[in-house]
């Protein structure tokens, strides 16, 4: 028994040792490309299209950066059928196929920057065995979810937070878990899975589908908080739901929580880059951003999420329109799961 501990330990300890080794990497990566690229292709690459929001502020902020001479930027569905990752039966099923998409997008692009805009993506890639081989810098949206939440604790230490995110993400507890490490205890913690959620925005924002959904999780995850008398906020931890924002602060309302703080990490997601050092190295940066996917995005799809990109990057939203259909993308097999 004492060995088995013990053998668990060093494991723990070579997994710990790994994690931070990859994170030292990743900075390296990252201090050389800022420093030494002047044209870069960055993709960015979620498992539906909630994370064309951080391509369409991407696009924006690089085209006013002067950080590089040209970039072009690919906005990647990693969606692989309609049923998504989240209706996979199992999570080694869902590692299997996002890696045989990693390895397809980077064959297809040799991009400089890998930027996984997906909550649910950003907690099954450090499971691939393509995250140890990459030889670009690959960030996930989760880091950014958990240094916003950390930030308003500093601000509100007795609050309790509702993380909304899908299946996948909430059942990893990657939150809960990399929260408490920060010291945050797990009773002001609350995860609330939000199951279809995602593909109801898609089709519509502002459907009642959408507005069902939201109202009905949010009445879930407030029954879950311990201590009704404590400070609540909430944060949008899959990036779809940022497009349903005002759903989610209605919903609040409606429960009791006007005006509640809403954390999203999709704008932060790529503050890393626009380090003052960096900016102003070139005139100006040439940007040009496309989308492609193996799946069909239907007009009532782009309907849903034009108006949206277009307020931040009229750019992205016309790369949603036209974007590029490609049935060999990427070619996985699966099981298809047995209905619910």
């Amino acid at each position: 028994m004492k060995k088995k501990i013990a053998l668990i330990m060093v494991i723990n300890l070579l997994a710990a040792f790994s994690c931070r080794q990859q994170a030292v990497n990743r900075e390296t990566q990252i201090t050389e490309l800022l420093a030494n690229k002047q044209d870069v292709t960055i993709l960015v690459t979620d498992s539906g299209l909630g994370g064309l929001s951080v391509a369409a502020e991407l696009e924006t902020r690089l085209s006013r950066s002067g950080i590089f001479r040209q970039a072009r930027i690919v906005f990647y569905n990693a969606l692989f059928d309609k049923i998504g990752y989240n209706g996979l039966d199992s999570e080694k099923e869902k590692v299997r196929i996002f890696n045989k998409v990693l390895k397809a997008m980077n064959k297809k692009y040799k991009p400089d920057l890998l930027l996984i805009a997906c909550n649910t993506l950003s907690v099954l890639y450090d499971q691939t065995s393509f995250s140890k081989k990459s030889r670009f810098p690959v960030v996930g949206i989760v880091e950014s979810g958990v240094d916003l939440i950390t930030r308003q604790f500093e601000s509100t230490p007795e609050a309790t937070v509702i993380i909304f995110g899908t299946k996948t993400t909430i059942e990893s507890e990657a939150y809960k878990k990399a929260l408490m490490a920060r010291g945050i205890p797990a009773t002001s913690i609350v995860g609330q899975a939000c199951h279809k959620l995602a593909g109801a925005i898609e089709r519509g924002v502002d459907s009642e589908e959408t507005v069902g959904y939201i109202r009905q999780f949010v009445q879930e995850a407030i029954t879950k908080v311990e201590d009704k008398s404590r400070l609540i906020f909430g944060s949008l931890n899959c990036t779809h739901y940022g497009y349903a924002r005002k759903h989610f602060e209605e919903a609040f309302s409606l429960n009791g929580h006007p005006g509640i703080t809403l954390i999203d990490p999709n704008q932060r997601m790529i503050d890393f880059l626009f380090q003052p050092q960096c900016l102003n190295r070139y005139p100006e940066t040439k940007v040009s951003i496309e989308t492609i996917s193996k799946l069909e995005i239907t007009d009532q799809v782009k309907a849903s999420l034009s108006p949206f990109l277009a307020k931040v990057s009229p750019a992205t939203a016309e790369a949603l329109k036209n974007y590029i259909f490609d049935p060999e993308l990427f070619k996985v097999s699966f099981k298809k799961p047995k209905k619910e």
